[in-house]
C-alpha cells in the first residue's frame, strides 16, 4: 500500500511518499502554503492521484507527556478538513521530534543550515510516515 506523508507547517507542507509496499518512506516535495488552505489541500489531493497513494498520514506534534496543545489540535482540525478534502483515508500519527531527527540527520549527511532549510520539511515528512509505516508491520505477521 503506497502512504503519503504529511508535516504540515505554517509556511511549508513537507511530503513524503513510500514504496508500493508500504515499507519504505522517501522524501518527495515541498508544498509551499499559499495561505489558502483549500487549495493547500487540492494541492496536496493532486499529489494523492500522482502518486496512486492509498492513505495519508499527518504528522500531530503531540506534547512530550502525550497531551494535546495548541499545535497537536491545530493539526488534527487540519487533518479532519484535509480528509473531507480527498478520496483517500487520512490517518494521524505523533510526529514528536521528527524534525529535530530530520536537521540531526541532514546535518550527519554533512548540509550546512541554509541547504537543509530547503528539504527538511520532506525528510521530517518521511521520518514521520517511516514510523507509521514501521508501527504498521509490527503488528503484521511476516
Amino acid at each position: 500500500m503506497r502512504a503519503l506523508g504529511l508535516d504540515l507547517g505554517g509556511k511549508r507542507i513537507g511530503v513524503a511518499v513510500s514504496d508500493r509496499d508500504g515499507r519504505l518512506a522517501t522524501p518527495a516535495d515541498v508544498l509551499h502554503r499559499t495561505g489558502d488552505r483549500a487549495r493547500d489541500h487540492r494541492a496536496v489531493a493532486d499529489l494523492v492521484v500522482e502518486w496512486e497513494a492509498e492513505v495519508v498520514v499527518v504528522g500531530v506534534p503531540y506534547s512530550l507527556d502525550g497531551g494535546t496543545g495548541p499545535a497537536a489540535e491545530a493539526m488534527i482540525a487540519e487533518s479532519r478538513q484535509l480528509a473531507r478534502a480527498l478520496d483517500v483515508p487520512v490517518e494521524t500519527h505523533d510526529e514528536r521530534l521528527t524534525t529535530v531527527s530530520a536537521e540531526r540527520r541532514l546535518r550527519e549527511a554533512g548540509l550546512d543550515s541554509r541547504a537543509q532549510r530547503k528539504v527538511v520539511d520532506q525528510v521530517a515528512a518521511a521520518v514521520l510516515l517511516q514510523a507509521w509505516l514501521d508501527g504498521r508491520s509490527e503488528g503484521s505477521v511476516s
